[in-house]
């Protein structure tokens, strides 16, 4: 684990912004990023954050499809991801 990964997962400020960015309006995405926050993402690496970042830019309805499988994803490394947030 870098220094970097060491002080995003332990940095309670960088934290609440990731979970602030977590919030949406549709109400079963908003609650499986919460579950998921809890659950999974302090034990992404670097590169899975990134990615997970990334998604948080798309729109809730194709981030949601994403999800549930109902649309594949585009980037590759995005596959380890969404089976972390099927997962919960």
């Amino acid at each position: 684990m870098s220094k970097r990964d060491v002080s995003c997962t332990t940095d309670p400020v960088y934290l609440q912004r990731v979970r602030w960015r977590c919030r949406r309006g549709l109400l079963e995405l908003d609650i499986v990023l919460g579950r998921f926050i809890d659950k999974c993402y302090l034990s992404l690496d670097e590169a899975q954050r990134t990615t997970f970042d990334e998604m948080l830019d798309l729109p809730d309805t194709e981030f949601w499809d994403l999800i549930t499988g109902n649309r594949e994803p585009i980037h590759p490394q995005q596959r380890a991801v969404l089976e972390s947030l099927q997962e919960v």
